[in-house]
Protein backbone atom coordinates (compact mmCIF):
# COMPACT_ATOMS: atom_id res chain seq x y z
CA UNK A 1 0.00 0.00 0.00
CA UNK A 2 2.87 2.50 0.92
CA UNK A 3 4.49 1.69 -2.98
CA UNK A 4 1.18 2.68 -4.18
CA UNK A 5 0.80 5.82 -2.52
CA UNK A 6 4.73 6.95 -2.76
CA UNK A 7 4.03 5.98 -6.48
CA UNK A 8 0.37 7.99 -6.67
CA UNK A 9 2.65 10.61 -5.26
CA UNK A 10 5.97 10.84 -7.77
CA UNK A 11 3.58 10.57 -10.63
CA UNK A 12 1.43 14.30 -9.36
CA UNK A 13 4.84 15.42 -8.78
CA UNK A 14 6.19 14.72 -12.08
CA UNK A 15 2.76 16.09 -13.77
CA UNK A 16 2.62 19.08 -11.23
CA UNK A 17 6.50 19.77 -12.59
CA UNK A 18 5.60 19.06 -16.06
CA UNK A 19 2.49 21.40 -16.22
CA UNK A 20 4.83 23.85 -14.36
CA UNK A 21 7.84 23.93 -17.02
CA UNK A 22 5.34 24.04 -19.79
CA UNK A 23 3.84 27.05 -18.33
CA UNK A 24 7.61 28.64 -18.18
CA UNK A 25 8.25 27.72 -21.62
CA UNK A 26 4.85 29.59 -23.04
CA UNK A 27 5.47 32.57 -21.19
CA UNK A 28 8.78 33.14 -22.72
CA UNK A 29 7.48 32.59 -25.93
CA UNK A 30 5.40 34.71 -25.40
CA UNK A 31 7.28 37.52 -24.00
CA UNK A 32 9.69 37.67 -26.78
CA UNK A 33 6.58 38.34 -29.32
CA UNK A 34 7.35 41.93 -30.09
CA UNK A 35 3.89 43.86 -30.62
CA UNK A 36 4.35 46.36 -33.84
CA UNK A 37 3.74 50.28 -33.84
CA UNK A 38 1.54 50.73 -36.16
CA UNK A 39 1.00 54.10 -38.83
CA UNK A 40 -0.76 56.94 -36.64
CA UNK A 41 -0.41 55.88 -33.68
CA UNK A 42 -0.65 57.82 -30.21
CA UNK A 43 0.80 56.72 -27.24
CA UNK A 44 -1.62 56.36 -24.65
CA UNK A 45 0.32 57.03 -20.87
CA UNK A 46 -1.84 55.59 -18.30
CA UNK A 47 -0.07 56.62 -15.37
CA UNK A 48 -1.48 55.19 -11.93
CA UNK A 49 -0.39 54.32 -8.22
CA UNK A 50 3.28 54.56 -7.56
CA UNK A 51 6.05 54.82 -10.22
CA UNK A 52 9.23 53.26 -8.91
CA UNK A 53 12.52 53.63 -10.44
CA UNK A 54 13.21 49.60 -10.51
CA UNK A 55 10.73 47.86 -12.80
CA UNK A 56 7.68 46.10 -11.04
CA UNK A 57 7.72 42.05 -10.93
CA UNK A 58 6.84 40.06 -14.46
CA UNK A 59 3.98 37.76 -13.71
CA UNK A 60 3.57 35.00 -16.24
CA UNK A 61 0.31 35.46 -19.26
CA UNK A 62 -0.39 38.97 -16.56
CA UNK A 63 0.17 41.66 -19.13
CA UNK A 64 0.14 44.74 -16.88
CA UNK A 65 0.48 48.03 -18.04
CA UNK A 66 2.23 49.24 -14.42
CA UNK A 67 4.55 46.60 -14.67
CA UNK A 68 6.24 48.58 -17.34
CA UNK A 69 6.52 52.08 -15.84
CA UNK A 70 9.00 53.63 -14.17
CA UNK A 71 10.44 56.88 -14.29
CA UNK A 72 13.41 55.67 -16.66
CA UNK A 73 10.65 54.19 -18.98
CA UNK A 74 9.02 57.54 -19.08
CA UNK A 75 11.32 58.97 -20.07
CA UNK A 76 13.09 56.64 -22.51
CA UNK A 77 9.60 56.39 -24.22
CA UNK A 78 8.65 60.34 -24.80
CA UNK A 79 12.17 60.35 -26.25
CA UNK A 80 11.96 58.11 -28.71
CA UNK A 81 8.12 58.83 -29.54
CA UNK A 82 9.42 62.47 -30.34
CA UNK A 83 11.68 61.02 -32.95
CA UNK A 84 9.29 57.90 -34.12
CA UNK A 85 7.14 58.95 -37.05
CA UNK A 86 4.54 56.04 -36.17
CA UNK A 87 3.67 58.17 -33.28
CA UNK A 88 1.21 61.44 -34.10
CA UNK A 89 0.54 62.55 -30.27
CA UNK A 90 0.39 61.61 -27.11
CA UNK A 91 -2.61 61.09 -24.44
CA UNK A 92 -1.85 61.40 -20.79
CA UNK A 93 -4.27 59.50 -18.15
CA UNK A 94 -2.60 60.11 -14.77
CA UNK A 95 -5.34 59.08 -12.22
CA UNK A 96 -4.44 58.13 -8.61
CA UNK A 97 -0.88 58.89 -8.79
CA UNK A 98 0.95 58.13 -5.05
CA UNK A 99 4.48 59.61 -6.19
CA UNK A 100 6.56 62.48 -4.70
CA UNK A 101 6.64 65.98 -6.26
CA UNK A 102 10.26 65.44 -7.99
CA UNK A 103 9.16 62.43 -9.87
CA UNK A 104 5.81 64.72 -10.78
CA UNK A 105 8.72 67.28 -12.02
CA UNK A 106 10.70 64.80 -13.97
CA UNK A 107 6.99 63.47 -15.52
CA UNK A 108 6.26 66.93 -16.35
CA UNK A 109 9.44 68.16 -18.05
CA UNK A 110 9.44 64.87 -20.12
CA UNK A 111 6.13 66.00 -21.48
CA UNK A 112 7.09 69.42 -21.90
CA UNK A 113 10.47 68.08 -24.10
CA UNK A 114 8.48 65.72 -26.18
CA UNK A 115 6.04 68.50 -27.10
CA UNK A 116 8.93 70.42 -28.76
CA UNK A 117 8.66 67.77 -31.54
CA UNK A 118 5.44 69.23 -32.68
CA UNK A 119 3.36 66.65 -31.88
CA UNK A 120 0.55 67.66 -29.78
CA UNK A 121 -0.05 66.31 -26.01
CA UNK A 122 -3.69 65.99 -24.37
CA UNK A 123 -4.46 65.22 -20.98
CA UNK A 124 -7.61 63.36 -19.47
CA UNK A 125 -8.56 63.70 -16.07
CA UNK A 126 -10.52 61.83 -13.74
CA UNK A 127 -11.27 63.16 -10.10
CA UNK A 128 -7.67 64.66 -10.02
CA UNK A 129 -5.90 65.99 -7.36
CA UNK A 130 -2.84 68.32 -7.70
CA UNK A 131 -0.35 65.69 -8.50
CA UNK A 132 -2.62 64.77 -11.64
CA UNK A 133 -2.89 68.26 -12.02
CA UNK A 134 0.70 68.98 -12.17
CA UNK A 135 1.57 66.44 -14.61
CA UNK A 136 -1.42 67.27 -16.75
CA UNK A 137 -0.10 71.31 -16.70
CA UNK A 138 2.35 69.94 -19.71
CA UNK A 139 -0.20 69.30 -22.39
CA UNK A 140 -1.49 71.21 -25.37
CA UNK A 141 -5.40 70.86 -24.05
CA UNK A 142 -6.26 69.81 -20.69
CA UNK A 143 -9.40 68.02 -20.59
CA UNK A 144 -11.76 67.24 -17.78
CA UNK A 145 -14.94 64.83 -17.51
CA UNK A 146 -18.05 66.33 -17.17
CA UNK A 147 -18.53 65.26 -13.18
CA UNK A 148 -14.67 65.14 -12.33
CA UNK A 149 -14.43 67.69 -9.21
CA UNK A 150 -10.56 69.28 -9.44
CA UNK A 151 -9.26 68.71 -5.94
CA UNK A 152 -7.03 71.45 -6.19
CA UNK A 153 -7.02 72.90 -3.15
CA UNK A 154 -3.81 73.86 -1.44
CA UNK A 155 -1.43 71.23 0.32
CA UNK A 156 -1.07 69.65 3.89
CA UNK A 157 1.77 68.45 5.56
CA UNK A 158 1.21 65.18 7.88
CA UNK A 159 3.16 63.19 10.31
CA UNK A 160 2.14 60.35 12.35
CA UNK A 161 3.24 60.13 16.12
CA UNK A 162 2.88 57.18 17.75
CA UNK A 163 3.53 57.88 21.52
CA UNK A 164 -0.30 57.56 23.19
CA UNK A 165 0.01 54.55 21.07
CA UNK A 166 2.60 52.88 22.18
CA UNK A 167 1.94 54.07 26.28
CA UNK A 168 -1.53 52.05 25.97
CA UNK A 169 0.62 48.91 24.85
CA UNK A 170 2.98 49.45 27.79
CA UNK A 171 6.21 50.23 24.64
CA UNK A 172 8.60 53.61 25.20
CA UNK A 173 11.38 54.05 23.23
CA UNK A 174 14.79 55.98 24.02
CA UNK A 175 16.21 58.07 21.19
CA UNK A 176 19.87 60.02 21.20
CA UNK A 177 20.37 62.18 18.39
CA UNK A 178 23.13 64.84 16.83
CA UNK A 179 21.98 68.10 15.39
CA UNK A 180 19.12 69.70 16.72
CA UNK A 181 16.89 68.48 13.38
CA UNK A 182 17.20 65.44 13.60
CA UNK A 183 14.28 64.29 15.38
CA UNK A 184 13.27 60.85 14.04
CA UNK A 185 12.35 59.44 17.34
CA UNK A 186 10.07 61.82 18.13
CA UNK A 187 7.30 59.99 15.82
CA UNK A 188 7.81 57.47 19.27
CA UNK A 189 8.47 60.26 21.83
CA UNK A 190 6.18 63.45 21.18
CA UNK A 191 2.38 63.83 19.80
CA UNK A 192 2.69 66.38 18.12
CA UNK A 193 5.77 68.60 16.06
CA UNK A 194 8.79 70.69 18.05
CA UNK A 195 9.48 73.65 16.92
CA UNK A 196 12.08 72.55 14.72
CA UNK A 197 10.07 70.23 12.70
CA UNK A 198 7.67 73.35 12.53
CA UNK A 199 10.15 75.33 10.75
CA UNK A 200 11.32 72.72 8.62
CA UNK A 201 7.91 71.40 6.92
CA UNK A 202 6.85 75.03 7.00
CA UNK A 203 9.47 75.76 4.85
CA UNK A 204 9.55 72.63 2.73
CA UNK A 205 5.87 73.42 2.25
CA UNK A 206 6.18 77.04 1.32
CA UNK A 207 8.52 76.07 -1.39
CA UNK A 208 6.92 73.28 -2.82
CA UNK A 209 3.36 75.38 -3.16
CA UNK A 210 5.55 78.31 -4.44
CA UNK A 211 6.78 75.76 -7.04
CA UNK A 212 2.95 74.42 -7.60
CA UNK A 213 1.89 78.51 -8.17
CA UNK A 214 4.49 78.81 -10.92
CA UNK A 215 3.76 76.03 -12.62
CA UNK A 216 0.07 76.61 -12.95
CA UNK A 217 0.69 80.15 -13.57
CA UNK A 218 3.30 80.13 -16.49
CA UNK A 219 0.90 76.84 -18.24
CA UNK A 220 -2.67 78.54 -17.78
CA UNK A 221 -1.06 81.89 -18.56
CA UNK A 222 -2.14 83.77 -15.20
CA UNK A 223 -0.20 85.59 -12.45
CA UNK A 224 1.04 83.83 -9.63
CA UNK A 225 -1.21 86.08 -7.49
CA UNK A 226 -4.49 84.41 -9.57
CA UNK A 227 -3.48 81.21 -8.85
CA UNK A 228 -2.96 81.51 -5.90
CA UNK A 229 -6.74 83.82 -4.97
CA UNK A 230 -7.94 80.41 -7.16
CA UNK A 231 -6.37 78.27 -4.90
CA UNK A 232 -8.17 79.51 -2.06
CA UNK A 233 -11.74 78.61 -3.84
CA UNK A 234 -10.68 74.98 -4.63
CA UNK A 235 -11.86 72.46 -4.66
CA UNK A 236 -13.59 72.74 -8.25
CA UNK A 237 -16.35 71.51 -9.77
CA UNK A 238 -15.96 70.23 -13.67
CA UNK A 239 -17.82 73.51 -14.89
CA UNK A 240 -16.06 75.60 -11.86
CA UNK A 241 -12.69 74.07 -13.51
CA UNK A 242 -13.42 75.46 -17.00
CA UNK A 243 -14.41 78.66 -15.94
CA UNK A 244 -11.63 79.73 -14.10
CA UNK A 245 -9.37 78.78 -16.69
CA UNK A 246 -7.70 75.84 -14.88
CA UNK A 247 -8.75 73.00 -17.65
CA UNK A 248 -9.94 73.72 -21.66
CA UNK A 249 -12.87 71.50 -22.08
CA UNK A 250 -15.31 68.86 -19.99
CA UNK A 251 -15.45 66.08 -22.06
CA UNK A 252 -16.08 62.12 -22.54
CA UNK A 253 -12.95 60.20 -23.13
CA UNK A 254 -14.18 59.44 -26.67
CA UNK A 255 -15.01 63.06 -27.61
CA UNK A 256 -11.97 63.66 -26.42
CA UNK A 257 -10.24 61.12 -29.16
CA UNK A 258 -12.43 62.60 -31.45
CA UNK A 259 -11.10 66.06 -31.11
CA UNK A 260 -7.68 64.50 -31.41
CA UNK A 261 -8.47 62.77 -34.71
CA UNK A 262 -9.90 66.04 -36.55
CA UNK A 263 -6.64 67.67 -34.99
CA UNK A 264 -4.28 64.68 -36.37
CA UNK A 265 -6.39 64.57 -39.43
CA UNK A 266 -5.02 61.14 -40.54
CA UNK A 267 -7.95 58.78 -39.80
CA UNK A 268 -8.66 56.95 -36.67
CA UNK A 269 -5.61 56.84 -34.46
CA UNK A 270 -4.24 53.43 -33.26
CA UNK A 271 -4.33 53.66 -29.57
CA UNK A 272 -0.78 52.29 -28.20
CA UNK A 273 0.17 52.11 -24.57
CA UNK A 274 3.26 52.39 -22.98
CA UNK A 275 3.79 49.24 -21.92
CA UNK A 276 3.44 47.85 -25.27
CA UNK A 277 5.66 50.58 -27.03
CA UNK A 278 8.66 49.86 -24.70
CA UNK A 279 8.62 46.20 -25.78
CA UNK A 280 8.73 47.38 -29.45
CA UNK A 281 12.44 47.58 -30.88
CA UNK A 282 13.49 50.88 -30.97
CA UNK A 283 14.45 52.22 -35.09
CA UNK A 284 17.64 53.98 -34.07
CA UNK A 285 20.13 52.15 -31.21
CA UNK A 286 22.20 54.92 -29.69
CA UNK A 287 25.88 53.75 -29.95
CA UNK A 288 26.78 54.69 -26.92
CA UNK A 289 25.14 53.78 -23.35
CA UNK A 290 25.36 54.34 -19.90
CA UNK A 291 24.02 52.32 -16.83
CA UNK A 292 21.42 53.69 -14.71
CA UNK A 293 21.87 52.25 -11.49
CA UNK A 294 19.05 52.49 -8.50
CA UNK A 295 19.72 52.82 -5.67
CA UNK A 296 15.71 53.25 -4.39
CA UNK A 297 14.13 52.29 -0.42
CA UNK A 298 15.64 52.07 3.00
CA UNK A 299 19.58 51.57 3.30
CA UNK A 300 20.29 48.37 5.22
CA UNK A 301 23.44 45.74 4.93
CA UNK A 302 21.35 42.93 3.74
CA UNK A 303 23.02 39.26 3.41
CA UNK A 304 26.73 38.71 0.95
CA UNK A 305 23.43 36.67 -1.38
CA UNK A 306 21.98 40.27 -2.15
CA UNK A 307 21.31 41.10 -6.00
CA UNK A 308 20.26 44.50 -5.96
CA UNK A 309 16.47 42.88 -7.41
CA UNK A 310 15.08 43.69 -4.23
CA UNK A 311 15.43 46.61 -1.79
CA UNK A 312 18.14 48.36 -1.05
CA UNK A 313 20.91 46.43 0.99
CA UNK A 314 24.62 47.22 0.57
CA UNK A 315 25.86 44.26 -0.77
CA UNK A 316 23.14 43.80 -3.41
CA UNK A 317 23.99 47.61 -4.49
CA UNK A 318 27.93 47.23 -4.51
CA UNK A 319 27.08 44.73 -6.65
CA UNK A 320 25.15 46.06 -9.77
CA UNK A 321 27.58 48.98 -9.76
CA UNK A 322 31.13 46.11 -9.93
CA UNK A 323 28.37 44.44 -12.52
CA UNK A 324 28.23 47.87 -14.27
CA UNK A 325 31.81 48.86 -14.23
CA UNK A 326 32.28 45.27 -15.91
CA UNK A 327 30.17 46.21 -18.97
CA UNK A 328 32.27 46.89 -21.74
CA UNK A 329 29.24 48.39 -23.42
CA UNK A 330 28.67 50.93 -20.28
CA UNK A 331 30.52 53.93 -20.72
CA UNK A 332 29.48 56.33 -17.99
CA UNK A 333 27.20 55.46 -14.44
CA UNK A 334 24.15 57.32 -13.81
CA UNK A 335 23.42 56.79 -10.20
CA UNK A 336 20.00 57.50 -9.15
CA UNK A 337 19.09 58.15 -5.42
CA UNK A 338 15.52 57.20 -4.20
CA UNK A 339 16.32 56.87 -0.13
CA UNK A 340 15.86 58.38 3.58
CA UNK A 341 18.63 56.80 4.11
CA UNK A 342 19.19 53.75 6.88
CA UNK A 343 22.10 51.93 8.76
CA UNK A 344 25.20 53.62 9.13
CA UNK A 345 27.88 50.81 8.42
CA UNK A 346 25.47 50.25 5.14
CA UNK A 347 25.64 53.65 4.30
CA UNK A 348 29.01 53.97 4.33
CA UNK A 349 29.59 50.62 2.45
CA UNK A 350 27.62 51.67 -0.53
CA UNK A 351 29.78 55.12 -0.44
CA UNK A 352 32.82 53.19 -0.60
CA UNK A 353 31.16 51.03 -3.57
CA UNK A 354 30.44 54.12 -5.32
CA UNK A 355 33.75 56.20 -4.87
CA UNK A 356 35.36 52.35 -6.12
CA UNK A 357 33.20 52.88 -9.40
CA UNK A 358 33.79 56.38 -9.43
CA UNK A 359 37.46 56.17 -10.09
CA UNK A 360 37.02 53.61 -12.64
CA UNK A 361 34.19 54.78 -15.01
CA UNK A 362 32.37 58.24 -15.16
CA UNK A 363 29.87 58.72 -12.61
CA UNK A 364 26.88 61.41 -12.20
CA UNK A 365 24.08 61.12 -9.24
CA UNK A 366 20.43 62.02 -9.72
CA UNK A 367 18.13 62.58 -6.82
CA UNK A 368 14.68 61.51 -7.41
CA UNK A 369 12.19 62.07 -4.29
CA UNK A 370 14.12 61.08 -1.64
CA UNK A 371 17.88 61.53 -1.11
CA UNK A 372 18.81 62.21 2.62
CA UNK A 373 20.80 61.43 5.33
CA UNK A 374 22.36 58.08 4.83
CA UNK A 375 21.09 58.44 1.20
CA UNK A 376 23.04 61.88 0.61
CA UNK A 377 26.04 60.21 2.74
CA UNK A 378 26.52 58.01 -0.02
CA UNK A 379 26.49 60.57 -2.33
CA UNK A 380 29.38 62.18 -1.71
CA UNK A 381 31.92 60.67 -3.90
CA UNK A 382 33.00 64.25 -4.85
CA UNK A 383 30.98 63.52 -8.73
CA UNK A 384 28.36 65.76 -10.22
CA UNK A 385 25.19 65.98 -7.87
CA UNK A 386 21.58 66.88 -9.83
CA UNK A 387 18.29 67.16 -7.58
CA UNK A 388 15.15 68.21 -8.70
CA UNK A 389 13.75 71.74 -6.91
CA UNK A 390 11.75 69.47 -5.22
CA UNK A 391 13.71 66.76 -4.35
CA UNK A 392 13.85 66.11 -0.63
CA UNK A 393 17.60 65.88 0.67
CA UNK A 394 20.18 66.64 3.05
CA UNK A 395 19.94 65.95 6.54
CA UNK A 396 23.08 65.51 7.51
CA UNK A 397 22.83 63.54 10.99
CA UNK A 398 22.83 60.32 12.93
CA UNK A 399 20.29 59.00 15.30
CA UNK A 400 20.00 55.60 17.38
CA UNK A 401 16.79 54.40 19.14
CA UNK A 402 16.27 51.34 20.90
CA UNK A 403 12.38 50.31 22.43
CA UNK A 404 12.10 49.46 25.92
CA UNK A 405 9.25 46.38 25.65
CA UNK A 406 8.79 46.15 29.29
CA UNK A 407 5.34 47.16 30.37
CA UNK A 408 4.23 45.50 26.96
CA UNK A 409 5.73 42.15 28.55
CA UNK A 410 4.02 42.55 31.69
CA UNK A 411 0.32 43.26 30.03
CA UNK A 412 1.26 39.87 28.66
CA UNK A 413 2.00 38.18 31.21
CA UNK A 414 5.56 37.26 29.71
CA UNK A 415 8.52 37.94 32.25
CA UNK A 416 12.53 38.08 31.21
CA UNK A 417 15.57 36.79 33.82
CA UNK A 418 18.60 37.46 32.86
CA UNK A 419 22.63 36.96 33.77
CA UNK A 420 25.11 39.36 32.65
CA UNK A 421 28.84 40.36 32.64
CA UNK A 422 30.21 43.25 31.70
CA UNK A 423 28.83 46.79 32.44
CA UNK A 424 26.99 47.38 29.24
CA UNK A 425 25.91 43.86 28.38
CA UNK A 426 21.91 44.80 28.45
CA UNK A 427 22.84 48.03 26.42
CA UNK A 428 20.20 46.71 23.46
CA UNK A 429 18.33 44.63 26.39
CA UNK A 430 14.38 45.34 25.11
CA UNK A 431 13.37 44.83 28.59
CA UNK A 432 15.41 47.54 30.27
CA UNK A 433 15.79 51.06 29.58
CA UNK A 434 18.86 52.79 29.16
CA UNK A 435 20.55 54.27 32.08
CA UNK A 436 22.62 57.60 32.36
CA UNK A 437 26.25 55.43 31.34
CA UNK A 438 24.91 53.69 28.50
CA UNK A 439 23.07 57.19 26.93
CA UNK A 440 26.83 58.82 27.58
CA UNK A 441 28.65 56.09 25.57
CA UNK A 442 25.99 56.37 23.11
CA UNK A 443 26.12 59.67 22.29
CA UNK A 444 29.93 59.85 21.97
CA UNK A 445 29.38 56.83 19.26
CA UNK A 446 26.82 58.92 17.73
CA UNK A 447 29.23 62.38 18.13
CA UNK A 448 31.87 60.48 16.32
CA UNK A 449 29.40 59.09 13.47
CA UNK A 450 27.94 62.83 12.81
CA UNK A 451 31.80 64.30 13.01
CA UNK A 452 32.34 61.85 10.44
CA UNK A 453 29.20 62.57 8.53
CA UNK A 454 30.21 66.54 8.48
CA UNK A 455 34.04 65.65 7.31
CA UNK A 456 32.55 63.95 3.97
CA UNK A 457 30.28 66.56 2.81
CA UNK A 458 33.37 69.03 3.70
CA UNK A 459 35.53 67.04 1.54
CA UNK A 460 33.12 65.60 -1.46
CA UNK A 461 31.59 69.40 -1.94
CA UNK A 462 35.06 71.27 -1.32
CA UNK A 463 33.61 73.55 1.79
CA UNK A 464 35.21 74.47 5.16
CA UNK A 465 33.86 71.97 7.80
CA UNK A 466 31.59 75.11 9.66
CA UNK A 467 30.08 76.06 6.92
CA UNK A 468 28.84 72.37 6.55
CA UNK A 469 28.32 72.39 9.87
CA UNK A 470 25.24 75.14 9.48
CA UNK A 471 23.27 73.38 7.33
CA UNK A 472 23.65 70.23 8.71
CA UNK A 473 22.39 69.54 12.21
CA UNK A 474 19.92 67.04 10.31
CA UNK A 475 18.23 69.58 8.67
CA UNK A 476 16.15 68.23 5.54
CA UNK A 477 16.49 70.79 2.60
CA UNK A 478 14.84 70.70 -0.72
CA UNK A 479 16.85 70.89 -3.95
CA UNK A 480 16.01 74.46 -4.19
CA UNK A 481 17.06 75.64 -0.95
CA UNK A 482 20.34 72.79 -1.16
CA UNK A 483 21.85 74.43 -4.39
CA UNK A 484 22.24 77.99 -3.18
CA UNK A 485 24.04 75.93 0.18
CA UNK A 486 26.07 74.42 -2.46
CA UNK A 487 24.53 70.82 -1.19
CA UNK A 488 23.99 69.82 -4.70
CA UNK A 489 25.80 70.84 -7.99
CA UNK A 490 22.39 71.63 -10.40
CA UNK A 491 18.49 71.38 -10.67
CA UNK A 492 17.31 69.41 -12.75
CA UNK A 493 16.72 65.59 -13.77
CA UNK A 494 17.67 62.95 -15.94
CA UNK A 495 17.66 64.86 -18.92
CA UNK A 496 20.54 67.20 -16.69
CA UNK A 497 22.07 64.03 -15.47
CA UNK A 498 22.61 62.68 -18.82
CA UNK A 499 24.18 65.69 -19.99
CA UNK A 500 26.68 65.85 -17.35
CA UNK A 501 27.89 62.54 -17.89
CA UNK A 502 28.40 63.31 -21.30
CA UNK A 503 30.64 65.60 -20.26
CA UNK A 504 32.25 63.64 -18.32
CA UNK A 505 32.54 60.79 -20.84
CA UNK A 506 33.64 63.05 -23.34
CA UNK A 507 30.57 62.31 -25.52
CA UNK A 508 29.22 64.78 -27.90
CA UNK A 509 26.47 66.63 -26.31
CA UNK A 510 23.78 65.80 -29.07
CA UNK A 511 24.96 62.32 -29.62
CA UNK A 512 21.89 59.91 -28.30
CA UNK A 513 22.69 57.76 -25.36
CA UNK A 514 20.40 54.74 -23.91
CA UNK A 515 19.81 53.98 -20.50
CA UNK A 516 20.62 50.52 -19.24
CA UNK A 517 18.58 49.35 -16.34
CA UNK A 518 20.43 48.29 -12.85
CA UNK A 519 18.91 45.88 -11.74
CA UNK A 520 16.71 45.23 -14.78
CA UNK A 521 13.34 43.46 -15.03
CA UNK A 522 13.01 40.43 -12.21
CA UNK A 523 10.44 37.26 -13.08
CA UNK A 524 8.22 35.64 -10.87
CA UNK A 525 11.23 33.11 -10.21
CA UNK A 526 13.56 35.99 -8.59
CA UNK A 527 10.41 36.50 -6.11
CA UNK A 528 9.82 33.26 -5.42
CA UNK A 529 13.34 32.21 -4.45
CA UNK A 530 14.74 35.17 -2.98
CA UNK A 531 12.17 37.07 -1.23
CA UNK A 532 12.63 37.16 2.54
CA UNK A 533 10.25 36.76 5.83
CA UNK A 534 11.48 40.36 6.80
CA UNK A 535 10.78 41.62 3.02
CA UNK A 536 6.77 40.74 3.57
CA UNK A 537 6.47 41.85 7.52
CA UNK A 538 7.96 45.25 6.10
CA UNK A 539 5.36 45.48 3.11
CA UNK A 540 2.78 44.83 6.47
CA UNK A 541 3.88 47.37 8.58
CA UNK A 542 4.19 49.69 5.59
CA UNK A 543 0.55 49.20 4.53
CA UNK A 544 -0.36 50.54 8.20
CA UNK A 545 2.49 53.24 8.94
CA UNK A 546 3.42 54.53 5.27
CA UNK A 547 6.60 55.19 4.72
CA UNK A 548 7.92 54.69 8.28
CA UNK A 549 11.12 52.29 7.94
CA UNK A 550 10.40 49.31 9.83
CA UNK A 551 13.34 47.34 8.36
CA UNK A 552 16.20 49.66 8.70
CA UNK A 553 14.56 50.64 12.52
CA UNK A 554 14.37 46.69 13.15
CA UNK A 555 18.21 46.02 12.11
CA UNK A 556 19.01 48.25 15.28
CA UNK A 557 22.31 50.25 16.12
CA UNK A 558 22.91 53.89 14.65
CA UNK A 559 21.10 55.30 11.89
CA UNK A 560 21.20 58.14 9.33
CA UNK A 561 18.06 58.31 8.37
CA UNK A 562 15.35 61.13 7.75
CA UNK A 563 14.25 63.26 11.01
CA UNK A 564 10.47 62.91 9.94
CA UNK A 565 8.20 60.96 7.84
CA UNK A 566 5.86 63.36 5.92
CA UNK A 567 2.94 62.93 3.63
CA UNK A 568 2.70 66.34 1.61
CA UNK A 569 -1.11 66.45 -0.31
Amino acid sequence: MSKFFLGLFTGVLLVFLGGFLLLVLVFLLVRDHQPEVASNSVLVMRLEGEIPEKPAMEMPFVDSPRAAVTVASVWTSLRRAAQDSRIRAVVLEPEGLSVGWAKLEEIRSDVEQFRKSGKPVFAYLRNPSAREYYVALAADRIYLGPEDPLMLKGMRAEIFYFKNTLEKLGVSVDVEHDGKYKDFGDMFTRTDMSAETKEVINSVVDDLYGNLVDRIATARRKTPEQVRMLIDQGPFSAPDAVEAGLVDELRFEDQMWGELRDRLRGGEPNKLALSKYLKTTPRNTPRNHFALVVAEGDIVRGAPSDDGGDGLTSYGFGKLLRDAVADSQVGGILVRIDSPGGEVSASDEMWRAMSLASKKKPLVISMSDLAASGGYYMAMTGDPIVAYPETETGSIGVVFGKPNLHGLYDKLGITKDSVERGRNAGIDSDYAPLNADQRALLQRGIDQSYREFVTKVSTARHRPYAEIEEVAQGRVWLGSQAKPRRLVDELGGLDTAVTLLKKKAGIPAGEEVGLLLYPGKRSLLDLWFKRSQDDALETKLRAVFGRVPFRAWMQGGMLRMMPEWVEVR
